[in-house]
């Protein structure tokens, strides 16, 4: 596991990082997975042909990058209302609640992925 801070740049370092025997990597969002398209071609990988990469979040820009991205995708809209939603519970008195909320995704598959060469 690599660590960045959800930027490009972060993403790109991580990239250069990656050990050659790498076969998919799976970026905390879809910037950080831009920054390792970005190093992984400058390192010469094919991807997805030798590499796959997947993002998280499907931001409108994904289907754009190069190779067009694989993302999870996550309804902003209803995270949104769910988080307002808990603070104005917790505004009129009402608790935290216990438990975690949920909001379901998506795989959204593009031009990044592939099987492994084998």
């Amino acid at each position: 596991m690599l660590h960045g801070d959800w930027s490009s740049a972060s993403g790109y370092q991580a990239g250069l990082a990656l050990p050659a025997e790498c076969t998919a990597v799976f970026a905390a969002n879809d910037q950080m997975a831009l920054g390792i398209l970005r190093a992984l071609r400058e390192r010469g990988f094919a991807v997805p042909q030798q590499l796959s990469v997947v993002g998280f979040d499907d931001v409108p820009e994904a289907a754009s990058y190069c190779p067009p991205l694989t993302t999870i995708h996550q309804d902003f809209a209803q995270v949104g209302r769910r988080c307002v939603d808990k603070a104005l519970r917790q505004i009129e008195g009402h608790g935290p609640e216990a438990g975690r909320t949920l909001v379901p995704t998506s795989l959204v598959v593009r031009d990044s992925t592939a099987p492994p060469a084998g």
